[in-house]
């Protein structure tokens, strides 16, 4: 039992530190933590956008946050690295924060919406999906869900390719709720071809010597076929230009009737 109230207890301790670098780490552009406690103490990675906020001048930044997670939140000997996102606008939580900022500033959630469909799409996403959720309009509480591209919504395929994230923003009207779901094309597995294996036994491999002139006689005979080919070959490149000619003289005519027309 005391087993299962430690994996609780470490578990809501890492929710609580998500929430807080979420909160803490805003300005620079907060994408996701990636926390895995080692012998020798606990190594916390953050994914940001803009790593130099983090850091600070001459590393205060990070010495100051530090400082924080070893008391505040009891990890032993946090080692923070900072590294810098290369696509922001296909992280869920950087994309969520930019509409919740516009949603904030008095941007219609519409137009805010389908700005930051458009930005996923253009950075080369797969697939989107933002549903957007609470009084959007008035006293009653409502739901918009805009879809563009591929995303796929349940199995192991979506697990893997898939990220989303969850905001709030605290608007005149009341609370809205932001979800973005980002299916990423990096994460597909590529599809592959199982070659079929050529057994060749030692009995095919040994020729006689009668089979090698009959191959160099049929080697003489494909040369001669090639040639032929060629010229052949040709013969139909010029068949396809003249036919293209006249297909462009076609096009130049009728354009030059419609000009007359007109």
């Amino acid at each position: 039992m005391t087993q299962v109230n430690n994996i609780i207890k470490d578990n809501y301790n890492m929710m609580l530190l998500n929430d807080y670098l979420k909160k803490s780490v805003k300005d620079a552009g907060f994408s996701n933590v990636d926390i895995s406690k080692t012998p020798t103490g606990t190594r916390i990675t953050l994914f940001v956008t803009r790593p130099g906020i983090v850091i600070g001048r001459k590393g205060v930044g990070i010495r100051e946050l530090t400082e924080i997670l070893e008391k505040q939140f009891g990890l032993k000997n946090p080692q923070i690295s900072v590294e810098e996102v290369k696509k922001p606008e296909l992280s869920p939580s950087v994309m969520c924060n930019r509409m919740a900022a516009h949603i904030e500033r008095g941007t219609a959630f519409r137009r805010a919406t389908f700005w930051t469909l458009q930005q996923i799409m253009e950075s080369g996403a797969m697939g989107v999906q933002i549903t957007i959720s609470g009084k959007l309009r008035g006293d009653r509480s409502a739901f918009e869900k805009h879809t563009q591209g591929i995303l796929p919504r349940a199995g192991e395929h979506a697990k893997n390719i898939v990220d989303e994230d969850v905001v709030h923003v605290k608007t005149p009207m009341g609370l809205i709720g932001i979800r973005i779901r980002i299916a990423q094309k990096d994460k597909v597995v590529s599809e592959f071809k199982l070659n079929k294996l050529k057994v060749e036994t030692e009995a095919e491999k040994v020729k006689t010597e009668t089979e090698q002139i009959e191959t160099e006689a049929e080697k003489v005979k494909t040369e001669t076929e090639q040639i032929e080919t060629e010229a052949e070959k040709v013969k139909t490149e010029t068949e396809q230009i003249q036919i293209d000619s006249e297909k462009i003289k076609k096009i130049e005519t009728m354009e030059e009737e419609e000009a007359e027309l007109k």
